[in-house]
């Protein structure tokens, strides 16, 4: 089965590459940057209200690679983010870590909005993550987990800043590269590789909402057609951006994820699906470059 998804996926990509090829060899390219680096300090001496000092930092980075060749497109992003805290005499704790990278083709089939469409999602993060304050126990690192998607379907784009993607035939793995953390995500003990297969919705929203104000947020949705479909993993992220000036900019971002396969103890010791949250909020330094190729005849 999984080598007949294989073939699928390939062949259709070969045939929308075939395809753009002989409509039209006129390409233009989008390529460009966003970066942000941001600290944060707090000290205290003789603080009658209480306290603990604090300095942080939070990073991010996108890179972005879009072709448009006649009716086809091909959309590439990079996603990279990492922070790391420390608070008081407490070691350096990491805060943000994440490496989302999608790629994106599609071929239009009806009207100009309406395109069949290959999408490729990889996720993971740097570096290890511990169940704070509890420093001794790992609950993440890089490759554990790890999620590979590759899913086929059609993608609707009313607007160039609205993508709306269903993926009803999805191949997506689940990678665990330490054992040891396995069965927190979902694997049998001792395994590092679970393949599931079903359906996709992705939806992507990215626009200047007021002067210097962009918004960015991306909603996933998997539902696994083999292993209790109704229970539907979800990760809705948000990125709201204010730019000050050229260099200075602050922002909020929120994350959302639900997995019934990942496994978290809360604070009780009770283990079990749970909803996870994260907020972050910064102000620093920030720059972004957006280059058009021009128009080049093969």
């Amino acid at each position: 089965m999984r080598k007949s998804l294989l073939t699928l996926f390939l062949s259709a990509i070969a045939v929308m590459a075939a395809s753009a090829q002989t409509a039209d060899t006129t390409r233009l390219w989008t390529k460009g940057f966003k970066a942000s680096l941001t600290f944060n300090q707090v000290s205290l001496t003789n603080w009658a209200a209480g306290g603990e000092n604090s300095y942080g930092g939070n990073s991010f980075l996108n890179l972005f690679a879009n072709l448009k060749q006649g009716k086809t497109r091909w959309d590439n992003s990079l996603d990279l983010a990492y922070g790391m805290v420390k608070l008081g005499d407490a070691k350096l704790r990491k805060s943000d870590d994440k490496i989302d990278f999608v790629s994106k083709l599609g071929h239009n089939v009806i009207n100009k909005n309406l395109f069949l469409s290959a999408n490729l999602n990889f996720k993971t993060q740097f570096a290890e993550g511990y169940n704070y304050p509890d420093d001794s126990k790992l609950i993440s690192n890089f490759m554990a987990p790890a999620y590979l998607m590759l899913g086929l379907g059609l993608d609707f784009k009313p607007y160039p800043y609205l993508s709306i993607s269903f993926l009803p035939l999805t191949g997506r793995m689940v990678i665990v590269n330490d054992t040891s953390l396995s069965v927190g995500y979902g694997l049998d003990p001792g395994k590092t590789i679970k393949g599931e297969f079903g359906a996709a919705l992705k939806v992507t929203f990215e626009k200047d909402i007021f002067t210097n104000v962009s918004l960015k947020s991306k909603l996933d949705m998997f539902s696994n057609y083999m292993d209790r479909p109704q229970n539907i993993d979800i990760n809705w992220e948000a990125l709201l951006v204010l730019k000050v000036n050229k260099l200075i900019s602050t922002y909020v971002g929120i994350q959302t994820i639900y997995d019934h396969d990942i496994r978290i103890t809360d604070k009780d010791g009770k283990t079990g699906p749970r909803t996870q949250f994260k907020q972050t909020f910064g102000i620093g330094l920030s720059y972004s470059i957006k280059h058009l190729d021009a128009r080049i005849k093969q």
